[in-house]
């Protein structure tokens, strides 16, 4: 029986946790590196660190302030944002990074995820796929924190990524980023039925209850923002993380 992983998603602005709802309305949440510690005393798995202003700017990787938060991690990190090249991908696992993460790389140099995955192993590398349904309920792709809008259509774009050698996929519904009401099921099962590697299930989830719908629908692994940093109606800021021992009773009952 393999134990689905549950992955608290982070995202970093100007080296400050925030926050977002659809991509917008950002708040504040506090310091990376003490939500780092806090997530060891809650004996996290994994951790994602997204910096969601790097791609955007053109800038590269912070790596002096990814550097000091991986030296304060007992768990694997992934990390994403402003990774456009070989160079930056070595670096960032030399300072300790797990996964790479590529998101707006993977439409401004795709074949930097073969080359990747063909030197470092297809296991640490992941692409990052940010989904908002348009006009006509179509899903489209958006890159650059969600301000550009792909013209690639998401099956060529799933095709592209699991041919080129990621060795996994994060998808992210941007509709439902930060509302807590749950993952979009239509998405994930649409994205786990065109692909073979392991598909991470992001934006939505506000209780167990919406990990154990994305599995069922075929996400291989969940992750979550919202729900590991506010609690109460009026979402206090509270990191928080569900106990290994609920995750096995509840999750593995749909195995």
């Amino acid at each position: 029986m393999n134990r689905i992983r549950v992955i608290p998603s982070l995202l970093i602005r100007d080296g400050r946790l925030v926050k977002t709802v659809k991509f917008s309305n950002e708040r504040y949440i506090g310091d990376p590196i003490n939500a780092v510690k806090i997530f060891n005393e809650k004996e996290v798995d994994e951790l994602v660190l997204l910096d969601i202003d790097a791609s955007k700017l053109g800038l590269e990787p912070s790596f002096d302030e990814i550097s000091e938060i991986v030296s304060e991690a007992f768990m694997p990190i992934g990390y994403g944002g402003g990774i456009s090249k070989i160079e930056h991908i070595e670096r960032l696992f030399k300072i300790g990074i797990e996964k790479v993460i590529l998101n707006t790389a993977v439409f401004n140099n795709a074949s930097l995820i073969q080359q990747a995955s063909n030197i470092f192993g297809s296991q640490s590398i992941v692409v990052s796929l940010d989904v908002k349904k348009d006009f006509w309920r179509e899903y489209r792709i958006y890159t650059c924190s969600g301000t550009i809008k792909q013209k690639e259509t998401l099956e060529f774009s799933l095709k592209k990524i699991q041919d080129l050698g990621a060795g996994e996929l994060i998808i992210n519904s941007i509709d439902n980023d930060g509302t807590m009401q749950g993952y979009d099921l239509e998405l994930i099962k649409k994205v786990t039925g065109q692909l073979k590697i392991p598909v991470v299930a992001l934006g939505g989830a506000g209780d167990i209850n919406h990990f154990i719908e994305a599995v069922k629908v075929g996400a291989s692994a969940v992750s979550a923002g919202s729900m590991f940093v506010f609690q109460g109606i009026h979402k206090a800021v509270l990191i928080s993380y569900i106990s290994s021992e609920q995750i096995e009773s509840e999750l593995n009952k749909i195995q």
